[in-house]
Protein backbone atom coordinates (compact mmCIF):
# COMPACT_ATOMS: atom_id res chain seq x y z
CA UNK A 1 0.00 0.00 0.00
CA UNK A 2 0.81 3.10 -0.66
CA UNK A 3 0.88 6.58 2.31
CA UNK A 4 1.72 9.56 0.12
CA UNK A 5 5.43 8.76 -1.07
CA UNK A 6 6.08 6.15 1.21
CA UNK A 7 5.05 2.10 0.28
CA UNK A 8 4.32 -0.35 3.19
CA UNK A 9 4.42 -4.10 2.02
CA UNK A 10 6.66 -7.54 2.10
CA UNK A 11 7.97 -5.88 -0.92
CA UNK A 12 9.52 -2.66 0.50
CA UNK A 13 11.85 -1.82 3.44
CA UNK A 14 10.33 -2.14 7.23
CA UNK A 15 9.97 1.95 7.51
CA UNK A 16 10.81 3.89 10.68
CA UNK A 17 7.97 6.64 11.92
CA UNK A 18 7.85 8.48 15.48
CA UNK A 19 5.12 10.82 17.17
CA UNK A 20 5.57 14.70 17.68
CA UNK A 21 5.00 15.53 21.23
CA UNK A 22 4.59 19.34 20.58
CA UNK A 23 1.42 21.19 21.07
CA UNK A 24 0.16 20.39 17.25
CA UNK A 25 -1.40 24.02 17.09
CA UNK A 26 2.09 25.82 18.01
CA UNK A 27 3.14 25.60 13.95
CA UNK A 28 6.52 26.82 14.39
CA UNK A 29 7.35 24.33 17.20
CA UNK A 30 5.71 20.79 15.33
CA UNK A 31 7.40 22.50 11.89
CA UNK A 32 10.78 22.27 14.15
CA UNK A 33 10.20 19.09 15.70
CA UNK A 34 9.18 17.50 12.45
CA UNK A 35 12.29 18.45 10.58
CA UNK A 36 14.58 17.21 13.17
CA UNK A 37 12.84 13.65 13.16
CA UNK A 38 13.35 13.93 9.27
CA UNK A 39 16.71 14.45 9.94
CA UNK A 40 17.17 11.78 12.13
CA UNK A 41 15.72 9.32 9.35
CA UNK A 42 11.55 9.21 10.31
CA UNK A 43 9.85 8.00 6.89
CA UNK A 44 6.26 8.72 8.77
CA UNK A 45 5.44 11.77 11.82
CA UNK A 46 2.15 11.76 13.93
CA UNK A 47 0.48 14.46 15.31
CA UNK A 48 -2.19 14.38 17.57
CA UNK A 49 -5.21 15.67 15.99
CA UNK A 50 -7.70 16.82 18.87
CA UNK A 51 -10.18 18.87 17.04
CA UNK A 52 -10.84 20.89 14.14
CA UNK A 53 -8.26 23.61 15.26
CA UNK A 54 -5.54 21.24 14.94
CA UNK A 55 -6.83 20.02 11.68
CA UNK A 56 -5.92 23.46 10.45
CA UNK A 57 -2.72 23.37 12.29
CA UNK A 58 -1.78 20.40 10.45
CA UNK A 59 -2.69 21.77 7.44
CA UNK A 60 0.40 24.84 7.64
CA UNK A 61 2.55 22.16 9.10
CA UNK A 62 1.93 19.91 6.20
CA UNK A 63 2.57 23.11 3.69
CA UNK A 64 6.03 23.32 5.13
CA UNK A 65 7.11 20.16 5.31
CA UNK A 66 5.35 18.79 2.46
CA UNK A 67 8.06 16.74 0.55
CA UNK A 68 9.80 15.63 3.45
CA UNK A 69 7.65 12.39 4.85
CA UNK A 70 3.90 11.59 5.06
CA UNK A 71 2.10 13.14 7.79
CA UNK A 72 -0.41 11.24 10.10
CA UNK A 73 -3.24 12.49 12.13
CA UNK A 74 -3.85 10.84 15.16
CA UNK A 75 -7.96 11.44 16.46
CA UNK A 76 -9.65 9.91 19.17
CA UNK A 77 -13.30 10.06 20.18
CA UNK A 78 -14.21 12.51 17.27
CA UNK A 79 -15.11 11.00 13.99
CA UNK A 80 -16.00 14.47 12.41
CA UNK A 81 -12.36 14.98 13.28
CA UNK A 82 -11.11 12.25 11.22
CA UNK A 83 -12.85 12.89 8.15
CA UNK A 84 -11.66 16.76 8.17
CA UNK A 85 -7.95 15.56 8.61
CA UNK A 86 -8.13 13.10 5.51
CA UNK A 87 -8.36 15.97 3.51
CA UNK A 88 -5.39 17.51 4.60
CA UNK A 89 -3.06 14.82 5.23
CA UNK A 90 -1.69 11.61 3.85
CA UNK A 91 -3.18 9.19 7.00
CA UNK A 92 -5.40 9.27 9.57
CA UNK A 93 -5.05 6.92 12.56
CA UNK A 94 -8.28 6.00 14.13
CA UNK A 95 -8.44 4.01 17.34
CA UNK A 96 -11.71 1.21 16.95
CA UNK A 97 -12.25 1.53 20.47
CA UNK A 98 -13.26 4.81 20.72
CA UNK A 99 -14.02 6.07 17.01
CA UNK A 100 -18.27 5.64 17.26
CA UNK A 101 -18.42 4.57 20.85
CA UNK A 102 -17.96 7.69 23.40
CA UNK A 103 -15.24 7.04 26.38
CA UNK A 104 -14.46 3.54 27.99
CA UNK A 105 -17.03 3.42 31.30
CA UNK A 106 -15.56 0.21 32.10
CA UNK A 107 -19.14 -1.18 32.92
CA UNK A 108 -20.10 -4.39 31.54
CA UNK A 109 -23.34 -4.65 29.01
CA UNK A 110 -25.14 -7.47 28.22
CA UNK A 111 -25.93 -7.38 24.29
CA UNK A 112 -28.16 -9.88 22.76
CA UNK A 113 -27.15 -10.93 19.16
CA UNK A 114 -29.60 -8.42 17.81
CA UNK A 115 -28.11 -5.95 19.51
CA UNK A 116 -24.63 -6.90 18.76
CA UNK A 117 -25.37 -6.48 15.71
CA UNK A 118 -27.28 -2.81 15.23
CA UNK A 119 -23.80 -1.73 17.04
CA UNK A 120 -21.82 -3.81 13.99
CA UNK A 121 -24.65 -1.67 11.40
CA UNK A 122 -23.79 1.41 13.46
CA UNK A 123 -20.23 1.39 13.42
CA UNK A 124 -20.23 0.23 9.49
CA UNK A 125 -22.69 2.92 8.12
CA UNK A 126 -19.93 5.77 10.25
CA UNK A 127 -16.54 4.09 8.80
CA UNK A 128 -18.00 4.20 5.21
CA UNK A 129 -18.45 7.90 5.28
CA UNK A 130 -14.73 7.82 6.48
CA UNK A 131 -13.67 5.71 3.63
CA UNK A 132 -15.35 7.82 0.59
CA UNK A 133 -13.28 10.60 1.97
CA UNK A 134 -9.76 8.85 2.02
CA UNK A 135 -10.71 7.22 -1.25
CA UNK A 136 -11.22 10.77 -2.70
CA UNK A 137 -8.34 12.09 -1.19
CA UNK A 138 -6.05 8.94 -1.65
CA UNK A 139 -5.48 9.06 2.33
CA UNK A 140 -4.65 5.86 3.98
CA UNK A 141 -6.02 4.87 7.46
CA UNK A 142 -4.54 3.52 10.57
CA UNK A 143 -6.20 1.36 12.87
CA UNK A 144 -4.65 1.61 16.09
CA UNK A 145 -5.85 -0.65 18.79
CA UNK A 146 -3.83 -0.44 22.23
CA UNK A 147 -4.13 -2.62 24.86
CA UNK A 148 -6.74 -1.58 27.57
CA UNK A 149 -8.36 0.92 24.95
CA UNK A 150 -10.96 -1.25 23.80
CA UNK A 151 -14.64 -0.29 23.54
CA UNK A 152 -16.73 -1.36 26.64
CA UNK A 153 -19.10 -3.34 23.85
CA UNK A 154 -15.88 -4.99 22.71
CA UNK A 155 -15.00 -5.85 26.43
CA UNK A 156 -18.44 -7.29 27.24
CA UNK A 157 -18.09 -10.05 25.04
CA UNK A 158 -14.34 -10.73 24.59
CA UNK A 159 -12.69 -9.29 27.55
CA UNK A 160 -9.56 -7.25 27.75
CA UNK A 161 -7.96 -10.30 25.98
CA UNK A 162 -5.78 -10.82 22.89
CA UNK A 163 -8.80 -12.04 21.20
CA UNK A 164 -10.86 -9.06 21.66
CA UNK A 165 -8.31 -6.79 20.59
CA UNK A 166 -8.25 -8.57 17.47
CA UNK A 167 -11.51 -8.57 17.06
CA UNK A 168 -11.63 -5.07 17.26
CA UNK A 169 -9.78 -4.68 14.46
CA UNK A 170 -11.47 -7.28 12.61
CA UNK A 171 -14.86 -5.50 12.52
CA UNK A 172 -12.97 -2.56 10.76
CA UNK A 173 -11.50 -4.71 8.53
CA UNK A 174 -14.07 -6.52 7.24
CA UNK A 175 -16.21 -3.15 6.44
CA UNK A 176 -13.13 -2.03 4.41
CA UNK A 177 -12.95 -4.93 2.26
CA UNK A 178 -16.93 -5.07 1.78
CA UNK A 179 -16.22 -1.60 0.34
CA UNK A 180 -13.25 -2.54 -1.97
CA UNK A 181 -10.86 -0.10 0.62
CA UNK A 182 -7.49 -1.50 1.21
CA UNK A 183 -5.62 1.55 1.80
CA UNK A 184 -4.91 0.47 5.67
CA UNK A 185 -2.10 -0.24 7.65
CA UNK A 186 -2.82 -1.98 11.14
CA UNK A 187 -1.28 -0.96 14.77
CA UNK A 188 -2.28 -3.80 17.73
CA UNK A 189 0.02 -2.64 20.46
CA UNK A 190 0.81 -3.49 24.33
CA UNK A 191 3.16 -2.21 27.25
CA UNK A 192 3.14 -5.86 28.07
CA UNK A 193 5.54 -7.34 25.60
CA UNK A 194 4.02 -11.24 26.03
CA UNK A 195 0.65 -9.97 25.00
CA UNK A 196 1.78 -6.92 22.45
CA UNK A 197 3.35 -10.35 20.51
CA UNK A 198 0.64 -12.83 21.07
CA UNK A 199 -1.79 -10.32 19.74
CA UNK A 200 0.12 -9.52 16.64
CA UNK A 201 0.47 -12.78 15.73
CA UNK A 202 -3.18 -14.02 16.21
CA UNK A 203 -4.19 -10.63 14.32
CA UNK A 204 -1.86 -12.94 11.33
CA UNK A 205 -3.30 -15.81 11.54
CA UNK A 206 -6.92 -14.29 11.82
CA UNK A 207 -6.36 -12.40 8.55
CA UNK A 208 -4.90 -15.42 6.94
CA UNK A 209 -7.72 -17.42 7.34
CA UNK A 210 -10.49 -14.65 5.92
CA UNK A 211 -7.27 -14.26 3.16
CA UNK A 212 -6.45 -10.65 4.17
CA UNK A 213 -3.25 -9.41 4.29
CA UNK A 214 -2.78 -5.37 5.51
CA UNK A 215 0.46 -4.11 6.34
CA UNK A 216 1.27 -4.06 10.46
CA UNK A 217 2.85 -1.33 12.37
CA UNK A 218 5.03 -2.63 15.43
CA UNK A 219 5.49 -0.83 18.81
CA UNK A 220 5.50 -1.90 22.27
CA UNK A 221 2.76 1.26 23.50
CA UNK A 222 4.34 3.40 26.42
CA UNK A 223 7.44 1.83 26.88
CA UNK A 224 9.34 3.96 28.94
CA UNK A 225 12.71 5.87 28.69
CA UNK A 226 16.33 5.23 29.01
CA UNK A 227 17.69 1.63 28.83
CA UNK A 228 14.62 -0.49 30.39
CA UNK A 229 12.36 1.18 27.60
CA UNK A 230 14.65 0.18 24.68
CA UNK A 231 15.08 -3.24 26.21
CA UNK A 232 11.25 -3.57 26.27
CA UNK A 233 10.89 -1.92 22.75
CA UNK A 234 13.38 -4.69 21.30
CA UNK A 235 11.65 -7.90 23.09
CA UNK A 236 8.57 -6.90 21.65
CA UNK A 237 9.34 -5.91 18.33
CA UNK A 238 12.49 -7.85 17.98
CA UNK A 239 10.27 -10.87 18.67
CA UNK A 240 8.49 -10.17 15.40
CA UNK A 241 10.82 -9.16 12.93
CA UNK A 242 12.16 -12.42 13.86
CA UNK A 243 9.02 -14.47 12.64
CA UNK A 244 9.03 -11.68 9.92
CA UNK A 245 6.08 -9.57 10.99
CA UNK A 246 6.54 -5.73 10.31
CA UNK A 247 6.20 -3.19 7.64
CA UNK A 248 6.79 0.08 9.88
CA UNK A 249 8.13 -0.10 13.69
CA UNK A 250 7.77 2.69 16.29
CA UNK A 251 10.34 2.66 19.69
CA UNK A 252 7.82 4.75 21.79
CA UNK A 253 10.02 6.37 24.27
CA UNK A 254 8.72 9.26 26.86
CA UNK A 255 12.00 10.89 25.53
CA UNK A 256 12.49 13.35 22.37
CA UNK A 257 11.05 11.99 19.25
CA UNK A 258 14.23 12.20 17.20
CA UNK A 259 16.01 9.92 19.99
CA UNK A 260 13.44 7.00 19.02
CA UNK A 261 14.87 7.24 15.50
CA UNK A 262 18.53 5.49 16.18
CA UNK A 263 17.14 2.70 18.24
CA UNK A 264 14.69 1.57 15.25
CA UNK A 265 17.10 2.07 13.00
CA UNK A 266 19.66 -0.12 14.54
CA UNK A 267 16.35 -2.85 14.91
CA UNK A 268 15.50 -2.63 11.44
CA UNK A 269 19.35 -2.76 10.25
CA UNK A 270 20.05 -5.86 12.67
CA UNK A 271 17.49 -7.94 11.03
CA UNK A 272 17.23 -6.85 7.59
CA UNK A 273 20.57 -9.20 7.69
CA UNK A 274 20.07 -13.14 6.70
CA UNK A 275 19.23 -15.06 9.95
CA UNK A 276 23.36 -16.79 8.48
CA UNK A 277 25.01 -13.28 9.23
CA UNK A 278 23.51 -12.73 12.26
CA UNK A 279 24.24 -15.99 13.91
CA UNK A 280 28.10 -15.97 12.20
CA UNK A 281 29.67 -17.92 14.86
CA UNK A 282 29.76 -14.98 17.48
CA UNK A 283 26.33 -14.68 18.23
CA UNK A 284 24.62 -17.59 19.39
CA UNK A 285 21.64 -18.58 21.43
CA UNK A 286 20.88 -22.15 23.04
CA UNK A 287 18.78 -23.98 25.49
CA UNK A 288 20.20 -26.44 27.78
CA UNK A 289 18.88 -28.13 30.26
CA UNK A 290 19.39 -26.43 34.04
CA UNK A 291 20.36 -29.07 37.03
CA UNK A 292 17.38 -27.64 38.45
CA UNK A 293 14.67 -28.84 35.67
CA UNK A 294 14.43 -24.46 34.43
CA UNK A 295 15.60 -23.81 31.23
CA UNK A 296 17.96 -21.55 30.24
CA UNK A 297 19.11 -19.17 27.66
CA UNK A 298 22.80 -18.56 27.39
CA UNK A 299 23.35 -15.98 24.99
CA UNK A 300 27.10 -15.30 23.41
CA UNK A 301 28.20 -12.10 21.77
CA UNK A 302 31.24 -10.57 21.00
CA UNK A 303 29.86 -7.11 20.01
CA UNK A 304 31.95 -4.32 21.72
CA UNK A 305 29.59 -1.84 22.33
CA UNK A 306 27.33 -1.60 25.12
CA UNK A 307 24.41 -0.24 23.46
CA UNK A 308 24.42 -2.62 20.23
CA UNK A 309 24.41 -5.54 22.96
CA UNK A 310 21.75 -4.48 24.83
CA UNK A 311 19.49 -4.06 21.72
CA UNK A 312 20.48 -6.95 20.00
CA UNK A 313 20.44 -8.87 23.41
CA UNK A 314 17.07 -8.17 24.08
CA UNK A 315 15.33 -8.80 20.48
CA UNK A 316 16.84 -12.37 20.69
CA UNK A 317 16.67 -13.58 23.93
CA UNK A 318 13.17 -12.36 24.34
CA UNK A 319 11.24 -15.07 22.03
CA UNK A 320 13.93 -17.85 22.81
CA UNK A 321 12.73 -17.01 26.70
CA UNK A 322 9.07 -17.47 25.73
CA UNK A 323 9.16 -20.48 23.57
CA UNK A 324 11.44 -22.42 25.57
CA UNK A 325 9.27 -21.41 28.75
CA UNK A 326 12.93 -20.95 30.11
CA UNK A 327 13.18 -19.04 33.20
CA UNK A 328 17.20 -18.53 33.28
CA UNK A 329 18.91 -16.22 30.76
CA UNK A 330 22.76 -16.23 30.97
CA UNK A 331 24.57 -13.54 29.15
CA UNK A 332 28.02 -13.84 27.57
CA UNK A 333 30.14 -11.68 26.92
CA UNK A 334 33.89 -10.88 27.31
CA UNK A 335 33.77 -7.05 27.15
CA UNK A 336 32.16 -6.42 29.71
CA UNK A 337 32.02 -7.47 33.72
CA UNK A 338 29.83 -10.29 34.94
CA UNK A 339 28.19 -8.36 37.29
CA UNK A 340 26.92 -5.85 33.86
CA UNK A 341 25.55 -8.88 32.32
CA UNK A 342 23.55 -10.02 35.35
CA UNK A 343 21.62 -7.04 35.56
CA UNK A 344 21.56 -6.55 32.07
CA UNK A 345 20.10 -10.36 32.14
CA UNK A 346 17.83 -9.28 34.88
CA UNK A 347 16.35 -6.09 32.91
CA UNK A 348 15.64 -8.67 30.07
CA UNK A 349 13.78 -11.59 31.79
CA UNK A 350 11.56 -8.51 33.24
CA UNK A 351 11.29 -6.99 29.92
CA UNK A 352 9.67 -10.36 28.77
CA UNK A 353 7.57 -10.45 31.89
CA UNK A 354 9.52 -13.69 32.77
CA UNK A 355 10.33 -12.62 36.16
CA UNK A 356 10.22 -9.61 38.29
CA UNK A 357 13.45 -7.93 39.78
CA UNK A 358 12.17 -4.47 40.36
CA UNK A 359 9.40 -1.79 40.15
CA UNK A 360 8.13 -1.85 36.54
CA UNK A 361 7.20 1.64 34.82
CA UNK A 362 4.83 1.80 32.14
CA UNK A 363 4.71 5.70 30.27
CA UNK A 364 3.79 6.99 27.43
CA UNK A 365 5.84 9.22 25.17
CA UNK A 366 4.22 12.11 25.27
CA UNK A 367 2.37 14.60 22.41
CA UNK A 368 0.16 17.75 21.75
CA UNK A 369 -1.83 16.49 24.68
CA UNK A 370 0.28 16.02 27.49
CA UNK A 371 -0.04 19.10 29.32
CA UNK A 372 3.14 18.59 31.56
CA UNK A 373 6.99 17.98 31.45
CA UNK A 374 6.34 14.20 31.14
CA UNK A 375 10.38 13.22 31.03
CA UNK A 376 11.12 15.26 34.26
CA UNK A 377 8.07 13.66 35.89
CA UNK A 378 8.86 10.21 34.68
CA UNK A 379 12.15 10.69 36.58
CA UNK A 380 10.33 11.95 39.90
CA UNK A 381 8.00 9.56 39.72
CA UNK A 382 10.90 7.00 39.47
CA UNK A 383 13.04 8.36 42.23
CA UNK A 384 9.99 8.00 44.85
CA UNK A 385 8.96 4.79 44.12
CA UNK A 386 12.32 2.37 42.76
CA UNK A 387 11.41 1.19 46.26
CA UNK A 388 8.94 -1.14 45.25
CA UNK A 389 9.40 -4.50 43.94
CA UNK A 390 7.19 -5.67 41.88
CA UNK A 391 4.61 -2.76 41.46
CA UNK A 392 3.96 -2.02 37.89
CA UNK A 393 3.43 2.23 38.15
CA UNK A 394 2.08 4.29 35.47
CA UNK A 395 2.69 7.77 34.08
CA UNK A 396 0.50 8.49 31.49
CA UNK A 397 0.28 12.18 29.26
CA UNK A 398 -3.53 12.48 29.13
CA UNK A 399 -7.02 11.23 29.57
CA UNK A 400 -6.61 9.00 26.46
CA UNK A 401 -3.56 6.96 27.53
CA UNK A 402 -4.70 6.73 30.85
CA UNK A 403 -7.11 4.73 32.42
CA UNK A 404 -7.11 2.36 29.52
CA UNK A 405 -3.72 2.33 27.79
CA UNK A 406 -2.42 1.38 30.99
CA UNK A 407 -3.55 -1.49 31.00
CA UNK A 408 -2.23 -3.82 34.14
CA UNK A 409 -1.03 -1.51 36.05
CA UNK A 410 -0.87 -1.33 40.23
CA UNK A 411 -1.07 2.65 39.78
CA UNK A 412 -1.56 5.75 37.51
CA UNK A 413 -0.56 8.86 37.49
CA UNK A 414 -1.99 10.65 34.78
CA UNK A 415 -2.31 13.75 33.17
CA UNK A 416 -5.72 15.61 33.51
CA UNK A 417 -5.48 19.00 32.62
CA UNK A 418 -2.73 22.09 32.45
CA UNK A 419 -0.57 21.01 35.59
CA UNK A 420 -3.59 18.76 37.16
CA UNK A 421 -2.95 15.19 37.57
CA UNK A 422 -5.59 12.22 38.51
CA UNK A 423 -4.43 9.46 40.56
CA UNK A 424 -5.51 6.53 39.70
CA UNK A 425 -5.76 2.77 41.54
CA UNK A 426 -5.43 0.23 38.53
CA UNK A 427 -8.71 1.85 36.51
CA UNK A 428 -10.18 3.14 39.45
CA UNK A 429 -9.54 6.80 39.62
CA UNK A 430 -8.99 7.68 43.59
CA UNK A 431 -7.58 11.15 43.61
CA UNK A 432 -9.20 13.75 41.36
CA UNK A 433 -7.33 16.93 39.12
CA UNK A 434 -5.33 17.51 41.94
CA UNK A 435 -2.04 20.05 41.62
CA UNK A 436 0.85 18.84 39.49
CA UNK A 437 3.35 19.83 42.66
CA UNK A 438 1.16 17.54 44.76
CA UNK A 439 1.20 14.31 43.01
CA UNK A 440 4.27 12.32 43.64
CA UNK A 441 3.47 12.88 47.59
CA UNK A 442 0.17 11.98 47.02
CA UNK A 443 1.06 9.00 45.15
CA UNK A 444 3.37 7.76 47.90
CA UNK A 445 0.49 8.03 50.64
CA UNK A 446 -1.97 6.05 48.05
CA UNK A 447 0.37 3.33 47.72
CA UNK A 448 1.99 3.23 51.71
CA UNK A 449 -2.03 2.97 52.88
CA UNK A 450 -2.51 0.66 50.32
CA UNK A 451 0.31 -1.29 52.01
CA UNK A 452 -0.41 -0.91 55.91
CA UNK A 453 -4.15 -2.15 55.06
CA UNK A 454 -2.91 -5.52 53.43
Amino acid sequence: MQVGNIFLGSDYPVRIQTMANTDTNDIDASVDQARRCIEAGAELLRFTTQGLREVESLREIHAQVLTAVPLVADVHFQADVADAAAKVVEAVRINPGNYIDPARKFKHIDYTEEEYQAELKRLEDRFVQLLDICREHKTAIRLGVNHGSLSDRIMSRYGDTPAGMVESVMEFLRVAVRHDFHEIVISIKASNTRVMVDTVRLLVKTMNKEHMAFPLHLGVTEAGEGEDGRIKSAVGIGALLADGIGDTIRVSLSEAPENEIPVAQDLVAYFADEESTRYDGTITAEVLDNIGGEAEVRYSSVEEDWNTFCLQAAAECGRLLWEFKATILTLVNPNFSETKLNFLSKDILQAARVRIYKTEYISCPGCGRTLFDLQKTVAEVKKATAQYEGLKIAVMGCIVNGPGEMADADYGYVGAGRERISLYRGKECVLKNIPQEEAVEQLLKLIESDRNTK
